[in-house]
């Protein structure tokens, strides 16, 4: 091999992005018993192997986790992604300077470095969202609908600023609660649904194209009329879960 082969391939080599591992057995990761019991509590409900294939997430990739709440899908997506990838667990400054303690639950996952080491807190307005890297994937999980209720919300601008964030190719995955057809946004204040057409026209005028839907945690029996929070619904909402993707 001359010199200047060698030279070649060593640019090519340079220039090829890293090969992402297979996807790995998402019932494993799920089954993992260092989980917390709380988490464990929830996957009847949320059926989280399911969410991790409809998100196709596997090693190496960098995954945004936004408004991750209290962790559950931060801390799937860390043992998904594994050594070499990353995980962004984003919240605005809106919310932490309402709520402070809003997002202790991930800093004290992101702190526990020999275990979830690929977890890094990220904090910005919600104008000026964006991540330290481009992502893989972005995620958020019932709380798209929240979106649309602050003073002065635009949520396609927020939209254009995850298409931003993600690499071509990328996916923006959205899981939230169902709102009857025909009722657009206006039940994202009063009963925290939004009907999933009014995601797609949002997230397409972005400049997404919308790819598949995933029905793992529709309730046909859910009137969609009541508040998702009360007592006699929580956990049984009619849910949908939307993927878009960045064009190439």
């Amino acid at each position: 091999m001359t010199a200047r082969t060698a030279s070649m391939i060593l640019l090519l080599a340079l220039a090829t992005p890293a090969v992402q591992g297979a996807a790995p057995s998402y019932a494993k990761i799920v089954a993992d018993p260092g989980r917390p019991g709380s988490d464990r509590e929830q996957d009847g409900a949320r059926k989280p192997a399911e969410m991790l294939a409809f998100a196709q997430v596997k090693p190496g990739m960098i995954v945004a986790d936004l408004l991750p709440g209290g962790g559950y899908f931060t801390r799937l997506f860390s043992d998904a992604v594994g050594a070499k990838g990353k995980v962004y667990a984003w919240g605005p400054d809106e919310l932490v300077q309402r709520a402070p303690k809003a997002m202790d639950a991930v800093k004290a996952l992101a702190a526990d470095k020999p275990a979830h080491g690929n977890v890094e807190v990220v904090s910005t307005p919600m104008a000026k969202f964006s991540l330290p890297k481009l992502a893989d994937a972005v995620w958020t999980s019932r709380n798209y609908h929240d979106f649309y209720n602050s003073p002065g919300a635009d949520p396609v601008a927020f939209n254009k600023r995850v298409f931003a964030a993600l690499k071509p190719g990328g996916e923006y995955l959205i899981l939230d609660h169902s709102g009857a057809a025909g009722t657009g946004t206006t039940q994202t204040k009063d009963l925290h649904r939004i009907d999933p057409a009014a995601v797609k026209r949002d997230v397409e005028a972005a400049g997404f194209k919308f790819e598949a839907e995933d029905r793992a945690l529709a309730n046909p029996d859910d009137p969609k009329t009541g508040k998702v929070f009360d007592p006699a619904l929580r956990g049984h909402t009619d849910q949908f879960v939307l993927r878009f993707r960045k064009p190439r």
